[in-house]
């Protein structure tokens, strides 16, 4: 082993990255990589002159090692980080770190195609989604709130399967199963009816015991997405979604009990019963639906207006109680977009997005895995709305230049019901708050693109910060906000073979908002005065052998390598009487390198080989813990054979942690008595068999 980690060391120097596009089979002279993309900015355009920092993960990386998590293929994203600190336990960074994230997300909006996923609230379960059910992911990094509201980290947009004009219908089956009690099914079908309809249906089921105790995970999803162009023009999309997710918690370790049983739950102690004992778990049943139409008004202008709504249903036993949660949203997104035809080349797109929440929220004691006697009951509501316009201009065909500006509000209402004595109610205000952005992308030549931006970043507190697991109303929270500040590169050379993209930012945040447990493991949130935050995020993909149809034994070698540089600190930071002005930023590691090389050989054999380096991390704001640095390698290997001509088969072998390193996962952060580490899986296997018609 040491030998091989040497090795891997060296491969560290290798810039890094990611592009995920299908490539069109032809002759080694004439390939060249198709054009990417981006459609997150409201219109159409190539990735080379966008003018922001963006990486496209299209399906093929994302299903390219275990489909039952979106883990690998969103790793592969320089400036993006998940961990899964138990099976369906989901958490993300983009451009920050995760002490606000216990699980869900936040600080990161994401859609799903034109349809906001992220809460009135501010968290987005993004473990409700079956991976198998996205076509295409674009991650927009940066804060922007000009045109997608609060958000200090970025934006995510998910592509659904049966929303996608080209390609055609297909029906596919995935049966998998593995160790720790893993086991999956997947149907996927995709049904172009005609040039006007087309629609798809996904549906899942997951189980797996888990490595540790106390994870076991049961997870079934439905997923539906409709699109009609029911007039030359105008079209309409619907989605639709149903998940009923139940995964346990196991808690963290000290450092003394995660180096003696790794696969211990958090043990009782003399104050407090075990995770076990307590049942600790999170149970969320989620529907979704929304309803999106655009319509052209004459030859130049068009509008696009979406509707949608949200109900979920969420138990979450804990150590020290039992909570309920009742949250519902309805929301609407609407904005017109002018598209001249003149020599100038320019568009303005003006709308507006808002949403309203509901959240009852209620705790009872919890007697091993029953809840008794009330605690606390409180009902809060979100309002959140903004307003946007944006201008594009692109000169000469060379030189784009993009502005855009939001206006936000932010407000939330509560009562609490429970244990007052009288009624209490009263409502916060997060203010109006301008977001602007400026950004420009000048073609040097007609492959190589500089760029640089300059936007603010705004992140109110969620209503799961406002209103933490400590049963109290938290007036004190303040919004996070600040300006980021960007240059970038992109190249294509090789005749198009390969891609590099660079970016250097500076991002300095006001109010951080900071995750603390207290003795019982408790969470509640404050306030961490300022953070400076630079990095570095390059990549390199495409191909060093070309795809080919010949008769060769090497029929394509792709390679996707990506390198986070962070040097995150906190400015001015005082709890209590303790100072952590200029220590490192709690839960960031330094560096993130990760390689992706996808091997196809003759008789339709496959190999997909990840690597990825962490370094270490610390675990605490004082910086006197920290997790060890790692180095993770997966691999796949995959047969595909045809029973007929439209019948197809792909058998698949994977193995997850190759190297059995010992490495801790979605750490608890700050916690009480340095039960910090969560103890990620030994090596592991899966396989499967996949059906496609």
């Amino acid at each position: 082993m040491p030998v091989i980690k040497s090795v891997l060391s060296c491969l560290l120097f290798i810039p890094t990255c990611l592009y995920a596009q299908d490539a069109k089979k032809d002759t080694i002279t004439s390939y060249q990589l198709e054009t990417a993309k981006v459609s997150g900015y409201l219109t159409e355009q190539p990735l080379l002159t966008t003018p922001s920092s963006v990486s496209i993960l299209g399906q093929k990386a994302i299903l390219s090692q275990n489909s039952a998590t979106l883990l690998s293929g969103l790793n592969t994203v320089p400036g993006l980080r998940m961990e899964e600190r138990s099976p369906g336990s989901y958490r993300l960074a983009l451009r920050g770190s995760l002490i606000r994230s216990p699980f869900g997300i936040r600080n990161v909006k994401i859609y799903s195609d034109e349809f906001p996923l992220t809460d009135a609230g501010g968290n987005t379960y993004l473990n409700l989604i079956d991976p198998a059910s996205i076509a295409q992911i674009e991650v927009l990094k940066g804060p922007d709130g000009s045109i997608f509201g609060p958000n200090s980290g970025g934006v995510m947009i998910i592509k659904p399967n049966g929303f996608q004009k080209d390609g055609e219908s297909k029906t596919a089956i995935n049966l998998a199963g593995g160790s720790f009690g893993f086991a999956q099914q997947q149907f996927s079908t995709v049904q172009h009816i005609n040039k006007k309809y087309r629609f798809s249906v996904d549906q899942s089921f997951t189980r797996s015991d888990g490595y540790r105790e106390q994870t076991a995970l049961n997870k079934k999803t439905f997923q539906t997405a409709h699109y009609w162009d029911y007039t030359p023009i105008a079209s309409l999309k619907l989605l639709a979604l149903y998940s009923d997710l139940n995964y346990q918690t196991p808690g963290g370790l000290t450092l003394e009990q995660y180096q003696e049983n790794p696969r211990a739950a958090r043990p009782a102690t003399a104050n407090a019963p075990s995770a076990k004992q307590q049942k600790a778990a999170i149970d969320n049943k989620t529907l979704y639906a929304g309803l999106s139409h655009k319509i052209k008004i004459g030859d130049r202008l068009s509008n696009t207006t979406t509707i949608f709504g949200s109900s979920s249903k969420v138990e979450n036993p804990f150590i020290t109680n039992y909570e309920f949660r009742d949250e519902r949203n309805l929301g609407y997104r609407s904005y017109f977009s002018y598209e001249s035809q003149d020599q100038w080349n320019w568009q303005l797109q003006v709308g507006t997005e808002g949403q309203k929440g509901w959240y009852d929220i209620a705790n009872y004691n919890n007697h091993g895995g029953t809840p008794t006697d009330l605690q606390a009951e409180d009902k809060l509501e979100n309002w959140q709305h903004f307003y946007y316009a944006r201008a594009k201009m692109i000169i000469a065909n060379k030189w784009t230049v993009e502005g855009a500006i939001g206006l936000n509000k932010n407000q939330v209402a509560y009562k609490q019901l429970h244990p007052t004595v009288s009624l209490q109610k009263d409502q916060i205000s997060f203010g109006t708050t301008w977001m602007p952005k400026m950004s420009t992308s000048y073609l040097l030549t007609p492959n190589f693109a500089i760029r640089g931006s300059i936007s603010s970043g705004f992140s109110a507190p969620t209503i799961a910060e406002i209103r933490s697991s400590d049963n109290r109303i938290n007036t004190e929270l303040k919004p996070e906000s600040g300006y980021n500040q960007e240059i970038g590169l992109r190249w294509e050379w090789m005749n198009r073979r390969l891609i590099t993209d660079i970016s250097y930012y500076q991002y300095k945040m006001n109010n951080a908002i900071i995750r603390q447990l207290n003795e019982n493991a408790v969470e509640y949130y404050q306030n961490a005065g300022k953070i400076k935050q630079k990095g570095i995020e390059s990549s390199i993909t495409g191909f060093i052998v070309t795809p080919s149809t010949a008769n060769h034994v090497v029929k394509s070698l792709y390679i996707n390598s990506s390198l986070t540089y962070h040097q995150y600190r906190f400015g001015t930071y005082q709890v209590g009487k303790d100072s952590y002005d200029n220590n490192k930023l709690t839960a960031v590691p330094d560096w993130i390198i990760v390689h992706t090389l996808q091997l196809d050989l003759a008789h339709q054999i496959g190999f997909n080989l990840q690597h990825n380096y962490t370094s270490k991390m610390p675990l605490n704001d004082a910086n006197t813990a920290f997790a060890e640095s790692f180095h993770l390698i997966q691999a796949k290997m995959q047969w595909g054979f045809k029973f007929s001509t439209n019948l197809q088969a792909n058998l698949y072998l994977g193995v997850d942690n190759l190297l059995n390193e010992k490495y801790s996962l979605g750490n608890d952060i700050n916690a009480f008595g340095g039960r910090y580490y969560n103890a990620a899986p030994t090596r592991n296997f899966f396989a499967g068999l996949k059906l496609s018609y």
